[in-house]
């Protein structure tokens, strides 16, 4: 897991704020791709650094559009959170 401050403290080739939109497009471009190629959406693990330190609320209007079932905001990230896990775990790579 990673917070979207500290994220943004380590991306050098453009200057980005934890709140950016061009973040949220960046996230949403890899999450689409990574789903697409079957990996599930790896932004699942860029999360809040305080409060609820789930993801905000672009994720879960990018799993709506990827037809994730996000009536149960919790329910869809750790089912997510899960899915990507077991993909880029070490038992999860082929």
């Amino acid at each position: 897991m990673i917070s979207y401050s500290e994220l943004v403290s380590k991306i050098s080739s453009i200057n980005l704020e934890a709140y950016d939109r061009r973040l949220n497009q960046l996230l949403s471009e890899i999450s689409t791709e990574e789903d697409q190629e079957g990996r599930g959406m790896l932004s699942v693990i860029v999360v809040h650094r305080k409060g609820d330190m789930e993801p905000g609320q672009g994720f879960y209007e990018l799993a709506r559009s990827l037809d994730r079932d996000v009536s149960d905001k919790q329910k869809c990230w750790i089912v997510e959170l899960h899915r990507v896990h077991k993909q880029w775990s070490l038992n999860g790579q082929s």
